[in-house]
């Protein structure tokens, strides 16, 4: 990416640092300031800081720039949001019967196409769910504008095209029943597009997840892990940004409002590398390798091993590798979950454990991801519902005590489930039918 580059920066707070961030890029950052950067900008009310790159600048660590938009958003939170006629309105015109059918068509999509997230959902209240799902949606749609089954006529300009109806849409002009269910809840809940405040914009998920798709137009194969770091924010570590402000926080939660957009990210970050490592074969027959071509060389593979499809000791070797970092997200991610709001711990805690176990599912398969795809089955995942349920009962910053949790049954946790929604006998048998789910 090229341009003027616009930085957020806020006074120090109390709060955990990122770990991955520390271990990975902390001389990647030392390198990339050392030769110095020019720069002006303003001081905002809350003691927020922003500048903009005026001439040119060393290349920034792709973990910067990201932690910048993490920095905003964690900003928004506090920020009083100016109210945007428009989108408040967009439930007038169409009336309420309209807009729940868009919702409810979304809740649709999610079920057929995500259905151990769906189930989450299920759990969330029922405001929640539907921001949620218009979410999901929207993200859907964008991912499908390059890997879908019309994937090959489209082109730059089609994503412009995507991008101004993302503007409009946040403007409250929606073109279609799926838009008005995300213009909807981006009148209800802090989440945005960009600060209007600021000339120009700061870019935001929405419009970075689109520059994710303008990558997969462009690039077939990442250099380093910071190419692919950059890549990962683009296509799923903006959902956790944009979820969180759905998701909510912990009243009583003293963990920093960074840190839990922090945690937000990597679990993005980590479900995006599980998505790579399980889908290894799969992308290959398309002509793309979502894998750090440096590390491939150290690891005494090339792009011919990867077309080939043979697992070997030093393909395993290398995997062992790939799945340690991303389990390493994982953990980074999962220290968010209990400061989030009580209605939203159980789903998000339920979908981290469910998705990391797909790593365990590639060690299973012998790291045969060429031609085995690795998935959860039914019992692991009812398995894996007491044990989400179990933390989240822990309040904010009580993770340490997980030991003085009492243990619960699955039949406890059925009876609490169906409590929040009888919606869940029903789903758990579209969800979890007689043969294992892929």
């Amino acid at each position: 990416m090229s341009g003027s580059v616009l930085w957020l920066s806020s006074p120090p707070e109390t709060g955990r640092s990122s770990v991955l961030r520390q271990q990975f890029l902390s001389r990647r950052r030392n390198r990339g300031r050392s030769r110095g950067e020019r720069s002006c900008g303003v001081v905002l009310p809350n003691g927020c800081s922003v500048f903009s790159s005026l001439v040119a600048a060393p290349p920034r660590p792709s973990e910067e720039v990201v932690h910048d938009v993490v920095l905003k958003q964690a900003a928004l939170v506090g920020v009083t949001r100016r109210k945007k006629a428009a989108a408040m309105e967009v439930s007038a015109p169409m009336g309420w019967n309209l807009l729940n059918e868009a919702y409810d068509r979304c809740g649709k999509v999610c079920a057929e196409y995500a259905k151990t997230f769906y189930l989450g959902t299920l759990l969330m209240t029922p405001e929640r769910r539907r921001a949620v799902w218009a979410i999901y949606v929207w993200c859907r749609r964008t991912d499908e504008l390059v890997d879908g089954p019309n994937a090959f006529h489209i082109t730059p300009t089609a994503l412009d095209r995507w991008d101004k109806r993302l503007n409009d849409l946040f403007e409250g002009r929606p073109y279609d029943m799926f838009d008005a269910a995300l213009s909807d809840t981006v009148s209800k809940f802090p989440v945005d597009i960009q600060l209007f405040v600021f000339s120009p914009p700061l870019p935001q998920p929405f419009k970075d997840m689109i520059e994710g798709m303008r990558l997969d137009l462009k690039k077939s194969r990442y250099k380093h892990f910071d190419e692919l770091y950059l890549y990962c924010y683009y296509v799923a570590g903006t959902v956790g940004l944009m979820s969180v402000p759905v998701m909510g926080i912990a009243p009583d939660s003293k963990a920093s409002t960074e840190s839990i957009y922090n945690s937000a990210l990597a679990l993005g970050i980590a479900n995006q590398l599980t998505n790579i490592l399980r889908d290894v074969g799969e992308d290959a027959r398309r002509g793309r390798i979502y894998l750090p071509q440096d590390e491939l060389a150290q690891a005494g593979l090339s792009d011919d091993d990867i077309f080939q499809g043979k697992v070997t000791d030093k393909w395993r070797n290398f995997m062992k590798d790939q799945i340690k970092r991303a389990k390493m997200f994982f953990d980074e991610a999962e220290k968010g979950v209990a400061e989030l709001n009580s209605a939203s711990r159980w789903p998000v805690s339920a979908s981290l454990l469910l998705y990391r176990q797909i790593l365990d599912a590639i060690e299973a398969n012998d790291y045969n991801n060429f031609r085995k795809r690795a998935y959860v089955g039914k019992t692991k995942k009812l398995v894996s519902l007491p044990i989400a349920y179990a933390r989240a009962l822990l309040g904010p910053s009580k993770v340490s005590s997980m030991a003085k949790v009492k243990l619960i049954t699955s039949a406890e946790v059925a009876d609490t489930v169906l409590a929040q929604s009888m919606k869940i006998k029903e789903a758990l048998s579209k969800i979890f039918p007689k043969e294992s789910l892929h």
